[in-house]
């Protein structure tokens, strides 16, 4: 799959569902609405979806929300992927998570053939914690990336910079990260969706974020890719990776592989883009996966160059109206 652009797709990032059991401060409202199980593909349904992207030549799939282990019977889906693993025509299936339950099935999606997971953590304060996720316990979620580290999956943490918020503990995140010997993520926030607070309060810019962690690390420029927008340097001091995803002070659009599958069979060509396919309607039309095909083709003919994404105060409201958790993390 070539899009108009001449960038090959291979990444297919897919959400099983919008709901999560955290509210994080800069992802959703307090007070949140759902999709209805009825508009949700099925686990079937997805499987399918996914292993015809497989087909025309997708080589890595990442699992994401909402908060993905929160589906009931969503191992099957894992279990049934995995099978394309066995194949070698998959490279890789990983998984987006808030680490909530992470304890409880590390095993089972290390045996299905998981061997990378995200998981996201803004702080390692247990009040600050509970504060940016409204309701978290801090204690779980570290229980969560121990029984994945036990379980031989390798962790990522993934740290949304909030001014104000938990800037003062990124030389601590990186200490502990280089020490656990995860990779760490920094993330600048995302202008999707309606949220209470003003987006210009939160943003900040990793530009800065970095001169200010080469005052104490020695930070080098790496040639290390993991499939998606992160661009990482390597710190000296501990042999860790950094990565930064910059969306808002230097986008990560000429490069981009992937698309973004919805739990609604919705297909985003850019995250940052109102631009979307509807797959759902070819997979229930009928048992050939030829018009869903030809509904792929279709929209990556149309995928665009770029994103459109800006934030300035006086344009603080969202660039996009669905939030985060309706496209996936």
């Amino acid at each position: 799959m070539i899009d108009p652009f001449g960038r090959e797709v291979t990444y297919l990032r897919v959400s099983v569902t919008d709901r999560c059991d955290l509210r994080c401060v800069y992802c959703m409202s307090e007070d949140m609405s759902f999709l209805p199980k009825r508009e949700l593909l099925t686990l079937e349904e997805l499987d399918r979806v996914c292993s015809a992207f497989i087909s025309l030549g997708v080589r890595k799939i990442r699992i994401t929300g909402g908060e993905p282990l929160v589906r009931r019977g969503i191992l099957t889906l894992f279990e049934s992927l995995g099978r394309h693993l066995k194949t070698g025509a998959l490279d890789e299936l990983a998984l987006t998570t808030n680490g909530n339950h992470l304890a409880k099935h590390a095993a089972a999606l290390y045996a299905a053939g998981v061997r990378r997971v995200n998981v996201s953590l803004d702080t390692l304060q247990p009040d600050r914690f509970r504060a940016i996720t409204r309701w978290g316990k801090i204690e779980t979620v570290l229980e969560g990336i121990r029984a994945a580290k036990k379980a031989g999956l390798r962790v990522k943490i993934n740290t949304v910079a909030l001014k104000g918020v938990n800037e003062d503990e990124f030389d601590r995140l990186l200490a502990w990260c280089g020490a656990e010997g995860f990779d760490w993520t920094l993330i600048e926030t995302m202008p999707m969706g309606e949220i209470e607070q003003d987006r210009m309060d939160q943003y900040l810019s990793l530009k800065d974020v970095r001169r200010r962690l080469e005052e104490r690390w020695t930070l080098r420029d790496s040639a290390h890719r993991s499939g998606g927008p992160a661009r990482y340097v390597e710190v000296a001091e501990t042999g860790g990776r950094v990565g930064f995803i910059t969306p808002l002070s230097h986008n990560f659009c000429e490069s981009c592989n992937r698309v973004r599958l919805t739990c609604t069979g919705r297909l985003y060509m850019c995250l940052g883009q109102e631009d979307q396919a509807d797959l759902k309607t070819p997979v229930r039309t009928g048992e050939s996966d030829a018009p869903l095909i030809d509904a792929i083709h279709a929209a990556i003919g149309r995928k665009p160059e770029g994103h459109d994404f800006v934030i300035e105060r006086r344009n603080a409201a969202p660039a996009l109206g669905r939030h985060m958790s309706v496209t996936g993390g």
